[in-house]
């Protein structure tokens, strides 16, 4: 029978501070939820309660759902984050491939800028984004609201980090098979890769479904307003001070990227570690 290893108190440190940062990053969701399930006479009352006394949450998540076209923001949402996704892959993995495995020249330089659009903030090419999309007419449309997205150096950069640690034997003997260069991203690389895509997956999705500042530039028409933009028309137009409903809208909006990350968290794990060996 094996003895527990004593915790050092360093362990016991480590462990507190982690349990101290957890609690305090859940703290915001936690009252949110609480906010949602409470009537509008106990959201503002001056003593601390997490549950409520009187339960109002059907009549919050009732009107969250009906006060405003909650349903069709997180359609939009759905639309916009998995075509942006879809694409990011299409892009990002051809692109992480050649400066994974083929060497050619000028390939250190091309990385090199990959790493460098890492440190350009997204809202520093806002303006010049917008003045292309109105030239190219495309803004207040779905695709207005994915292009500025398809090249992710994110994505190029933990691609090539985890295509860096497939050996090189695989890819000879693919090109031994007869594949082409993009039959072994499509059929070798790519199935490999499923931790890193996961991972990148939830960075992506997360990203830009809670994505306010592009959408609010880029489309004004309610049909087309993803979930953060939504919950900012719900705010105004319908629910006022009701912060009930809102703090219900705001549950249901986060409640799929939870429910996302608690699936494939083994993925993500998994996907950055192996993605940081290098």
């Amino acid at each position: 029978m094996s003895r527990l290893r004593p915790v050092s108190p360093h362990g016991l440190l480590r462990h507190l501070i982690l349990l101290l940062s957890g609690a305090l990053m859940l703290l915001p969701f936690v009252w949110m939820v609480s906010l949602s399930l409470k009537p509008p006479g106990e959201i503002f009352q001056s003593s601390f309660s997490l549950l409520p006394v009187q339960w109002h949450a059907i009549e919050n998540y009732t009107k969250a759902l009906t006060a405003a076209p909650l349903p069709r923001f997180m359609l939009n949402g759905v639309i916009v984050c998995g075509a942006i996704l879809a694409l990011q892959i299409l892009v990002c993995a051809p692109a992480a491939y050649a400066l994974a495995k083929l060497s050619f020249r000028g390939r250190d330089a091309l990385f090199a800028l990959v790493l460098i659009g890492l440190l350009i903030p997204h809202q520093v090419l806002a303006l010049p984004l917008f003045i292309l999309a109105y030239q190219i007419g495309i803004l207040n449309t779905y695709a207005a609201l994915v292009f500025p997205f398809i090249v992710s150096p994110f994505g190029i950069f933990l691609f090539r980090q985890f295509f860096k640690t497939v050996p090189d034997d695989l890819i000879y003997a693919a090109r031994l098979d007869g594949l082409s260069e993009f039959g072994i991203i499509w059929r070798v690389m790519v199935p490999i890769a499923w931790p890193a895509i996961a991972a990148f997956g939830i960075f992506s999705v997360v990203s830009h479904w809670n994505d306010l500042f592009w959408p609010l530039i880029a489309v004004r028409s309610e049909e087309l307003m993803p979930p953060p933009l939504g919950i900012m028309a719900f705010k105004d137009e319908e629910a006022g001070s009701d912060y009930g409903p809102l703090m219900a809208g705001a549950t249901l909006v986060v409640a799929p990227l939870i429910i996302a990350f608690l699936v494939a968290q083994r993925w993500f794990v998994e996907g950055i570690a192996t993605g940081s060996v290098k």
